[in-house]
């Protein structure tokens, strides 16, 4: 495929912290292709082929855009586990070593928590949210290196995936920080319109000349208090501490 790689930029987490609005938002802008459903789960799939050369994952990736791929246009895609897989980051370093990437960071109790409400809805989750927290390092264990549709790192996953530092530090080993975006879940959410303008400046595009509407979504209270509360929450306490001592910014 000439061109090839056509992908160039990778919304790669984390989930639950406005990806999915700024997928939305990014798929609006005049030069930007991304897939017509978020989240193609390429470089995540479990069938992925570890010896497949650019020209072969650009075809898997062609068939979730909605037109071919065009030397005019920069093509992304919005996978929020991919920072959280443990191959997918090395996966898309080998596919693109020039990749540019965007990652929303969120206070990681709320993630936990906006997660665990997802899957209760989904019918994925019958636990209580301490229950589950309770349970999730017997799940993962159980789960070994199974990451497929219905493994527990998917699913059950909630303080597992508010482990930043170790994901970023794996994203950082491979590209350079000035192919990294690190953005906060606050500021995404509050100031949306000088958010999108550092992407784009990050993805070395224009402004658009008709900027976006932008809808993000409301936080959700936290809950009635309990005896663990205090614990959880210096638990997220902690890991945004670690971020914050390693990258510069306080997820959020």
């Amino acid at each position: 495929m000439s061109g090839s790689p056509r992908i160039a930029f990778m919304i790669g987490g984390v989930q639950k912290a406005g990806t999915t609005a700024l997928y939305e938002a990014l798929r609006l802008h005049p030069r930007l292709r991304l897939p017509f459903a978020k989240e193609a789960h390429v470089f995540d799939a479990a069938d992925y082929d570890d010896l497949a050369a650019p020209d072969d994952i650009d075809r898997r990736f062609q068939a979730l855009f909605a037109e071919p791929f065009s030397d005019g246009f920069l093509h992304g895609d919005a996978t929020p586990v991919t920072l959280f897989h443990p191959l997918a980051v090395a996966r898309a370093w080998r596919y693109n070593a020039g990749m540019r990437w965007v990652i929303l960071l969120r206070d990681p109790e709320a993630r936990a928590r906006s997660q665990y409400a997802m899957e209760r809805a989904r019918g994925d989750e019958r636990l209580s949210f301490w229950n589950a927290l309770l349970v999730e390092p017997l799940r993962l264990r159980r789960a070994g290196s199974d990451w497929s549709e219905p493994s527990a790192w998917r699913h059950h996953s909630y303080l597992a995936r508010g482990r930043y530092l170790p994901q970023l530090q794996r994203l950082y080993e491979l590209f350079p920080a000035a192919q990294i975006l690190l953005l906060t879940h606050a500021e995404w959410r509050d100031h949306p319109s000088e958010t999108l303008q550092r992407i784009y400046r990050h993805l070395q595009i224009e402004d658009p000349t008709h900027p976006p509407p932008v809808t993000t979504t409301p936080v959700q209270p936290l809950g009635s208090s309990t005896r663990l509360l205090p614990v959880l929450r210096l638990w997220s306490v902690w890991q945004r501490w670690r971020v914050r001592r390693h990258f510069g910014i306080d997820p959020r």
